[in-house]
Parts: structure tokens; sequence; C-alpha cells
């Protein structure tokens, strides 16, 4: 099985296309991001977010078999809260991104969000680490999101495992596995999701599996919908091509490519 755990949407794509894209690529599931970063579509402005998180709804309905669909929300807006709630309950999303861009993981408009969304039992994905279009990272480094332990029920995944803070990374999502919890009970996991330069990526990568494991790690492509599946296909071996360099076994390889993501989602691996 192969799970695609970061996949934006730009409010462009028809459900029949990213189907046979997936189809095509080889991939069994996606999550999809509502949109954010494609005009109309902006962190800033509340009702485009709103709007984006319709779209998904609309695109996804009818085939939870192959998506599952995060709204974005964004917590510096007042009405951030019921944005959530609406995007979760009525429209049946399946989880939350947020991108620390403005605020950080501890100030109270966040929080309320998180102790919502931690009643309510969803996933959350979080942008982690710098912003490649130069807006400040210092809201993402993965230091910051140890707010998250006040809500420990919270499911979380730090995208590009915080580069260029991956270290940092690597060490906020070990301290359940010195306490000895179970992977798929740690409240943190991290996607391999595009960050970190080609050359950094195999010293990275190599230090995420000794410390966390393959069970705390997860593909994700950071895709733009519309694309190609050679898009996709080749995002997938950009990892698979390191984790050979590293002689992963086999097993390990499977986690990372579909069942680290299914845990954090509660779905059964296939």
């Amino acid at each position: 099985m192969i799970l695609d755990a970061h996949v934006h949407c730009s409010g462009q794509e028809r459900q029949d296309d990213v189907v046979r894209v997936l189809d095509e690529a080889g991939i069994d599931m996606a999550v999809l991001l509502a949109a954010f970063l494609t005009p109309p579509y902006s962190l800033a402005d509340a009702d485009s977010l709103r709007a984006a998180n319709t779209h998904l709804a609309r695109l996804m309905r009818g085939r939870k078999d192959r998506l599952r669909g995060f709204a974005v929300v964004n917590p510096v807006h007042g009405t951030a809260l019921e944005d959530c709630r609406h995007a979760l309950e009525e429209l049946q999303l399946d989880g939350v991104k947020m991108v620390p861009a403005g605020w950080f993981p501890h100030e109270d408009c966040a929080r309320s969000v998180f102790d919502y969304v931690e009643r309510i039992g969803c996933p959350m994905l979080f942008h982690s680490g710098i912003f490649i279009d130069g807006v400040s990272g210092r809201f993402c480094r993965p230091v910051e999101f140890e707010a998250l332990r006040d809500f420990p029920a919270l499911r979380v995944t730090l995208a590009h495992l915080g580069w260029p803070w991956s270290d940092e990374a690597i060490a906020v999502g070990l301290i359940d596995r010195i306490k000895g919890v179970a992977a798929d009970d740690c409240q943190f996991r991290f996607d391999l999701s595009f960050g970190a330069p080609p050359v950094y990526r195999l010293e990275m990568l190599r230090k995420a599996l000794a410390v966390l494991g393959p069970e705390l790690l997860q593909f994700g492509s950071d895709c733009f919908l519309p694309c190609e599946a050679r898009d996709f296909v080749g995002r997938r071996h950009e990892l698979t091509d390191l984790l050979g360099e590293l002689d992963t076994p086999r097993a390990d390889i499977a986690r990372i490519m579909a069942g680290t993501a299914c845990a954090w989602l509660k779905l059964p691996e296939r």
C-alpha cells in the first residue's frame, strides 16, 4: 500500500482527474489539504479558507476509499474555532492542517482550536521548518510544537521533518520513545515531504531512522494538484531511493510508505 500523506489542492482540481492520477501513480490513498497557497485562497483571508474547505468537501464526496481531506484553519481569525467546527462536523472533513505564520502554537487563539480538535479526535498536520518563499519560519520551529503536549490526545504530524531544524524535530519526537510509549500512541510523527535540499536528505533520513525508527516517519509528496502521475512517482522514488541507499528493510519501507500514516489516520493498513 502507498499512502501519500501530504498533497495540496489548488481549487482547480476535479475528483475524476485526482483519482485517475493516483491510479496512474500507484497511490492507494492520499491526504488532500484544502487550498491556501494558490489565488484566490490565502491564509490571510478567512472567507477564502472557508471556500477552500467547502471545495475540498465536494471534491472528496463519495471517495473516502481513496481520499482523506484536511481543512485549513488560521487561528488569527476570530472565526477560526467556528470554521474548524463547521469543516469537521458539517463538511465531514477528516482532519486539520495549520500553518504557524504570524502566531505561535502556545498562543490562546491556537489553543482553543487544539482543545476542540482533541475532543473530537481528529488528526492534525502542521507545517514545520523554514518557508521556501522567505516568510519567517521562526513560528514553525519544531520546539514550538512542544506546546501541543498540553493536549496529549492530539495525533500530530510535523511536515518536512522541520528542516533546517531537523535535529530539533527528532528531539521533539524522541520524548515519547524515551518514555516507552508505543509508536502508534506517540503524539508526534513526521512526514518526509520536500524540505531539505538534496545534499542534506540522506544524512537527515539516516538520523531520523536511527533515533525515531520508521514507525514515526511517513511519506508525503507535497505535490500540488492538478498535476501528472510522474510528479507523484518522482517524489516517491526520491524517498525510496534514499531508503535503498540506507539498506532499509522492506518492512520498514512499507511502514514509512503507508503504515505510519494509517495509524495516524486510524485506518486499517491494506
